[in-house]
């Protein structure tokens, strides 16, 4: 009998007394076999030497491929009345530059550009992304009374703009949220109503943040974790009493930062108990 050649499996299984060699041979071999991945929930994972395939791996942080934006598709055909004036700055490209209006923006009907230009906040070209944002911000300080009409048709530009789990636009939606809630009279507490859709982003990223002890983060607005939590704040600020509750079921880990003060019985303050 050759050496080298190894005998058959099956002849070897049938024999009753093995060296303890063979026997560790037959292990060594029968774990090497090639195992087959099936998928999960069948009949295949029932059968002998197949394994179940596991799950694909979802990354809740990667950036989601986004569309043309309305506010791109009109800035390019020439409907936007606003304009960026002066040269990027190579240096800081993130700059801002001031803004050339074609018209009064005091005229501009909100209900049809305020949309347009909070559409604008989702797209990834960073210039573009900026004419945007300072276009809304200047429409929001000039008359922010306006606001509070449109309103509802500014819940799905910003819902959109979280969902793109771009930092950057992330950070500017959420600025100029701040900005609409802290000058538009009323808005914080019309906003109550459209938690669910806005502040499911806030629960994903309120924990990405730098702890820094007792030191002082000078770039507390480019933070996305403080953004929320600065945002968090105002809204339960502004929001009135319904709010925390409703900011509540949406981020479960934020505590309140609005503390009622203790009213006195009969107008004159409680003696402390001992």
């Amino acid at each position: 009998m050759n050496p080298n050649k190894c005998p058959d499996l099956h002849e070897r299984a049938k024999r009753i007394h093995e060296p303890g060699r063979i026997c560790r041979e037959l292990l060594y071999l029968r774990s090497k076999r090639a195992v087959r991945e099936v998928p999960a929930f069948t009949y295949q994972a029932l059968q002998k030497g197949t394994v179940v395939k596991p799950p694909n791996k979802i990354d809740i942080f990667k950036r989601q491929p986004v569309k043309e934006t309305v506010f791109k598709i009109y800035f390019m055909r020439g409907d936007i009345p606003v304009a960026l004036s002066g040269r990027s700055n190579k240096q800081d490209p993130t700059k801002d530059r001031p803004l050339r209006w074609h018209c009064t923006p005091e005229e501009l009907d909100y209900c049809y550009y305020l949309p347009i230009f909070l559409d604008g906040l989702a797209d990834i070209d960073s210039d573009t992304r900026m004419l945007a944002v300072n276009a809304a911000v200047d429409l929001i300080m000039r008359q922010p009374h306006k606001v509070l009409p449109v309103l509802p048709k500014l819940i799905l530009p910003l819902k959109r703009a979280f969902q793109t789990r771009d930092k950057r636009i992330i950070i500017s939606a959420l600025q100029v949220l701040q900005l609409m809630v802290r000058l538009g009279p009323c808005v914080g507490q019309a906003l109550v109503p459209f938690y669910r859709q806005l502040l499911a982003v806030c629960n994903l990223y309120k924990n990405v943040n730098v702890n820094l002890g007792e030191g002082v983060d000078p770039d507390r607005s480019k933070r996305i974790g403080d953004v929320i939590e600065d945002t968090l704040k105002l809204l339960e600020y502004c929001g009135g009493p319904n709010a925390f509750i409703n900011i509540k079921y949406m981020v479960p880990t934020y505590e309140s930062s609005v503390f009622p003060r203790c009213q006195a019985t009969d107008g004159q303050d409680a003696a402390p108990k001992h």
